[in-house]
């Protein structure tokens, strides 16, 4: 779910993309992390992301991470 709000209004806007499609690249659970790393985006699951995120994190162009989608 994706809230949206206009720039006079004080909301947080959440940018959800990734959906119960997209899988763990290293073991094809859900997918709430996407890195991309030398114009390739590898997606993974919150226990796979961080597992690789401090090696990742140095060589990644970007770094979206929705993990806090498991608190709910």
């Amino acid at each position: 779910m994706t809230t949206l709000s206009t720039p006079t209004e004080n909301a947080t806007v959440l940018d959800y993309r990734l959906t119960a499609v997209d899988r763990c690249d290293s073991c094809g659970a859900q997918a709430y992390i996407a890195a991309e790393v030398n114009g390739s985006e590898l997606l993974f699951c919150a226990h796979h992301g961080r597992k690789y995120e401090e090696k990742l994190r140095t060589i990644a162009t970007s770094w979206h991470d929705e993990t806090e989608r498991l608190q709910a």
